[in-house]
């Protein structure tokens, strides 16, 4: 879902026409956050070894978190870093306290954008990158990105939201956007090591999916990650909630709780754990459903029990 806003923000970053006028306030360079700033610290694996006699396999749900981190926080960083890229050129245009770059477009585009930010005045910004269809001239531009940004907490330390419209992109550039839809809201909090992000489409055959995504980051480098999906997991036309809570230590260790509740499961609810080590190998499972063979003690886990939000 990512992938037309990366686009948008990439064609404004490469084809912005710029008209020399004063440099925009440094301020508004500050607001956005780089890539560094936003990403998850999850550890990696690659510099590690595995022992031979470990107890089992690595770990299903450490990969899950990792796929999961990845993408979703990995969009979100690129979105802000190629607008925080954008507004280190000159202005094209700058009318009082609104600075707007472009509208520009690729050659082969059907669609050409302009990003406009707004000084409020009490030391925030907004911001919308917004495009339409090139051959529409008349048309008013439709936003596809619309944002806030607060650098007043100092350096490293700036808060925001930003939304990303998909059914609008779908509208403005309907042949690279055909499949989207739905939208993704933001929020985040640098000072606080803190990223919501919450989801809101429909699937394959028009059904409601709604997902929400919280990271914390713990001042060692340790995380805390809570992923929820709202969607029809089969049977009747009623939502099923699914939720991965996924924690680890600064050292890589960590345990993943994982829940199915509601809709077609009534008053049920089904949950999973599962353990890794410092080298990303389980050292515990267990599920109820007997998916896979139960593994090792819980008493070898990172964190000693399982601690997941209450269920929808």
């Amino acid at each position: 879902m990512l992938k037309s806003a990366l686009a948008a923000t990439a064609a404004v970053f490469s084809l912005v026409a710029c008209v020399k006028q004063d440099d925009s306030p440094s301020d508004i360079v500050d607001a956005l956050p780089t890539a560094e700033q936003m990403s998850i610290k999850l550890p990696d694996n690659t510099a590690r070894t595995a022992d031979a006699n470990l107890l089992g396999q690595t770990a299903t749900w450490y990969i899950a978190t990792r796929n999961v981190t990845r993408t979703v926080n990995g969009g979100a960083a690129v979105v802000l870093t190629v607008l925080h890229r954008i507004v280190q050129l000159p202005a094209t245009t700058i009318s009082g306290n609104v600075y707007t770059w472009g509208p520009s477009s690729e050659a082969l585009s059907t669609t050409e954008y302009k990003l406009t930010v707004t000084a409020v005045g009490d030391g925030t910004y907004t911001y919308q990158l917004a495009g339409r269809l090139k051959n529409e001239t008349s048309a008013p531009f439709e936003v596809v990105i619309d944002g806030t940004a607060d650098p007043r907490a100092g350096d490293q330390r700036g808060s925001g939201h930003f939304l990303m419209d998909f059914d609008a992109a779908r509208r403005i550039s309907p042949i690279d956007n055909r499949d989207s839809r739905g939208s993704i809201d933001v929020r985040y909090d640098l000072a606080q090591r803190h990223l919501d992000l919450t989801v809101t489409t429909t699937d394959a055959a028009d059904k409601p999916v709604a997902v929400d995504y919280a990271y914390n980051e713990t001042a060692d480098g340790g995380g805390d990650m809570v992923f929820a999906i709202s969607l029809n997991a089969g049977g009747t036309a009623q939502l099923e909630s699914l939720t991965l809570r996924s924690r680890w230590l600064a050292t890589g260790a960590g345990r993943a709780d994982a829940r199915a509740s509601g809709g077609d499961l009534g008053a049920r609810q089904i949950t999973s754990s599962e353990c890794w080590n410092t080298t990303f190998q389980r050292v515990y499972y267990t599920d109820p459903l007997g998916l896979a063979d139960p593994e090792g003690v819980e008493a070898d886990c990172a964190f000693a029990t399982a601690d997941l939000p209450p269920a929808p």
